[in-house]
């Protein structure tokens, strides 16, 4: 009877804990969710930190360029220069990339976009760019045609295309 009631209270904490371990596992899916589809975020003293955008197409058309429109000419329609990530999940450069991408937004936060876009989900976009290699990286500055950057590169060569190309320092 002891072993019984033993076993039982065993099984029965052994479930509340899993269910719990379950539900917290839930909760940090879901902030991690939420914080990939926020464009700003800001910290407990207000330090605004801007994280890359992932775009899909119907926000690429509105938010950085409508080349169904105008397919002859680039007409870029953001406010800010941007960069524009062509990558894939499965990719090793693009993986490398990806962290030095998302401390350049927090570094020139307010002065560019980082957007990325997934060529596995976003294949016609892809498509519409000629991408052929990933990483491929658009560097758009304001009122001028993007350049192209293929493959990775360190933090420092990121960091002086965007000063040179889309800061003009």
């Amino acid at each position: 009877m002891k072993y019984t009631t033993l076993l039982a209270l065993a099984i029965g904490i052994f479930l509340v804990s899993c269910s719990q371990e379950a539900e917290q596992a839930k909760e940090e899916k879901t902030t991690i969710t939420t914080i990939t589809t926020q464009e700003e975020i800001k910290t407990t003293n207000n330090t605004l930190i801007m994280k890359p955008i992932y775009l899909t197409k119907a926000e690429f058309l509105k938010k950085v360029v409508n080349y169904e429109e105008s397919p002859n000419e680039w007409k870029y329609l953001g406010d800010k220069p941007a960069i524009i990530d062509f990558y894939a999940s499965w990719c090793g450069p693009c993986k490398m990339i990806a962290p030095i991408l998302d401390e350049l937004a927090a570094e020139y936060a307010g002065e560019i976009y980082i957007y990325k876009i997934d060529t596995e989900q976003e294949q016609e976009l892809a498509a519409a760019f000629g991408i052929q290699s990933i990483p491929t990286l658009l560097l758009v500055p304001m009122n001028e045609n993007p350049q192209v950057i293929r493959g990775a590169l360190p933090k420092a060569q990121f960091k002086e295309a965007i000063d040179k190309t889309l800061l003009k320092k």
